[in-house]
């Protein structure tokens, strides 16, 4: 049964009418055009499909859209402000922290929800946090390397210090 569902997505107000039971995955990608999730697996275990919500990150391919009622939806799509990469997706670049990239949006996602958390996190800590998004082209250690790029310069900032 159609409804009304109004939520922000990447900073800006969205309005629906459409199933809320329908997985926000597919209404992100189907109905409004956004890509970066990507289905992987389908039962939210892979993580290629992570997007934030209210800044935490869910597996969409699992989540109704009517957990986005109401909520700020970030997508990679919408994680750069005005023009500039976040701190994440610059590390990323500099790092090579992608090889075909199907897993890299929900790496980057997921690894600025955490850094937001935990700014000065051990490398230890940054494995444990993105155990459950998967590479399967063998990126870790790349991935690893740009995460505590992106620590040290989201930690900078918040001191007021350059990157």
């Amino acid at each position: 049964m159609k409804s009304s569902i109004q939520f922000r997505l990447n900073g800006r107000p969205a309005s629906l009418d459409t199933d809320d039971s329908r997985k926000l995955l597919w209404v992100l990608r189907t109905d409004l055009g956004l890509t970066g999730a990507k289905y992987g697996c389908g039962a939210g275990a892979c993580g290629a499909c992570t997007v934030l919500i209210d800044g935490k990150p869910v597996r969409s391919c699992v989540t109704p859209l009517s957990a986005a009622r109401d909520r700020e939806v970030t997508t990679i799509e919408g994680l750069a402000r005005d023009g500039t990469l976040h701190p994440v997706q610059e590390a990323f670049l500099e790092h090579g922290g992608f090889q075909c990239g199907y897993c890299t949006p929900g790496m980057i996602l997921t690894a600025a929800a955490f850094l937001h958390e935990n700014p000065a996190p051990t490398r230890e800590a940054i494995a444990a946090r993105l155990e459950h998004n998967l590479c399967r082209c063998g990126a870790h250690t790349r991935i690893l390397d740009a995460v505590e790029t992106a620590s040290k310069t989201t930690t900078a900032q918040a001191k007021g210090g350059k990157s």
